[in-house]
């Protein structure tokens, strides 16, 4: 497959979640979900303040009983991201989800029941005007297609898709977007790929249960990234068992690699050798850690020794190396000042602080 830079997008239809398009060429958008108990109001809307002060821009909640979905209304009232309810098993519960002004629902097409139930909760929506999210994993599909497939089968992820597309295409719905999530990254890919050819829906992408920081985040972003490369992808989450900050830190990262978001500090490390007299990983660790809340785009250098130093990091706006108890500042390659090793971190913050405007 012949790839393009940057990558070419599927062109898929727009779809409004609340404040934010996702399709239609508009910029990928980034997810999560919140792991408070939804019937707790003030802790749910703690959480989705500090995910929206890390770059969150769309937020789920589950519901898991009408005590929760009773709380929806005054969650969103009190947050400034699109809400998302996460419905399994009860329809009503998506029913009173929308009664609650939620802006968007997401069901699973194999644990809904009856066709009539997801055709009430089409109908609900459809007077409300907000999308539905049609989310497939193993642990969803049909019975019928388990036992033609298996659960771990891409053609099944999709056949079940397109059921419940249909059944929404059926009354007249059109809102809506697809996930297909595997824990596997290839039955992932390969579903992703096989549903592009057969509707123009936008697509939601995600490895799910991807697994612990670490492995999670190595899953998503191998599978996530592939299919961002073939222009495959209007939102993600990256799902990971960790804090929810760091399914939007990884996937800021991921966006970021692919030029697909131009924001915030990018740093450049060295990945440190025999020749480093510095600790080079803990310092690029905490500036990176201390920079975190910069929007404007800036390519920042950690480097650990003057051979991997201004030549290598040439492309950085500023940046640091260290040397035999002196270290430099440069700037594009060039260098500005001598700095005594202990003052690499500071004098380096204060400079983007000075480039960024603090913002």
């Amino acid at each position: 497959m012949e790839l393009s830079y940057p990558p070419a997008r599927r062109k898929s239809r727009a779809v409004k979640v609340g404040s934010v398009i996702v399709g239609g060429g508009f910029p990928v958008s980034i997810q999560s979900m919140t792991n408070t108990d939804t019937r707790d109001i003030n802790s749910t809307v703690a959480q989705i303040d500090q995910l929206t002060d890390a770059g969150c821009e769309i937020i789920r909640v589950a519901v898991l009983d009408h005590d929760a979905a009773s709380k929806l209304a005054e969650i969103k009232k009190r947050i400034s991201l699109p809400l998302v309810a996460d419905i399994h098993f009860k329809y009503k519960l998506a029913l009173e989800s929308i009664k609650q002004g939620v802006d968007k629902i997401r069901i699973n097409p194999g644990n809904i029941g009856a066709d009539w139930k997801v055709a009430e909760v089409t109908k609900a929506a459809k007077d409300a005007c907000i999308p539905i999210r049609v989310g497939v994993n193993s642990g969803s599909l049909p019975k019928d297609i388990i036992e033609k497939y298996g659960h771990d089968n891409p053609e099944g992820f999709v056949t079940a898709a397109l059921r419940q597309v249909e059944l929404l295409e059926k009354h007249d719905f059109h809102d809506i977007v697809i996930a297909l999530k595997s824990s596997g990254v290839i039955t992932s890919i390969a579903a992703y790929r096989l549903m592009a050819d057969r509707v123009d829906y936008p697509f939601h992408l995600g490895i799910t249960e991807a697994g612990t920081k670490q492995t999670g985040t190595i899953k998503s972003a191998v599978g996530i990234g592939a299919l961002l490369l073939e222009g495959l992808g209007d939102t993600l989450r990256v799902s990971l068992s960790a804090n929810p900050i760091e399914e939007i830190h990884v996937a800021k990262a991921i966006l970021k690699s692919l030029d697909l978001k131009k924001e915030g500090v990018d740093i450049i490390a060295c990945p440190t050798c025999g020749r480093c007299q510095i600790d080079a990983i803990s310092l690029a660790e905490s500036i990176e850690q201390k920079t975190r809340h910069y929007k404007t785009p800036l390519k920042v250098a950690v480097m650990g020794c003057v051979v991997n130093g201004p030549g290598e990091a040439a492309s950085a706006d500023i940046g640091i190396t260290g040397g035999n108890g002196v270290g430099l500042l440069f700037k594009k390659g060039r260098i500005i000042k001598k700095i005594p090793e202990n003052q690499l971190e500071q004098i380096l913050l204060d400079e983007i602080e000075k480039l960024t405007g603090g913002k």
